[in-house]
């Protein structure tokens, strides 16, 4: 499918829908990409942040080589 495909079959997809909730999604999500609305955080999702900043504050945290070999060991062990 080409890009007009694409959009064509999606704006049919979305006038078929009823749930106001995936359509807010959907349109939250167009004004994200298309930059033309700022993006709200739930009171959640800045909550994670906060906790996020206040982890790395504190260095608790896992430097990505360890991650990495923390992955490593797990998949050798499978």
């Amino acid at each position: 499918m080409n890009t007009s495909d694409l959009k064509i079959d999606l704006i049919s997809r979305i006038t078929q829908l009823k749930d106001a909730g995936v359509i807010e999604e959907i349109q939250k999500m167009l004004d994200f990409e298309l930059d033309q609305n700022e993006y709200i955080l739930s009171e959640s999702q800045k909550e994670r942040i906060a906790e996020a900043r206040e982890e790395y504050r504190n260095m608790n945290y896992l430097p990505e080589d360890k991650a990495n070999q923390d992955i490593e060991d797990q998949l050798l062990l499978q």
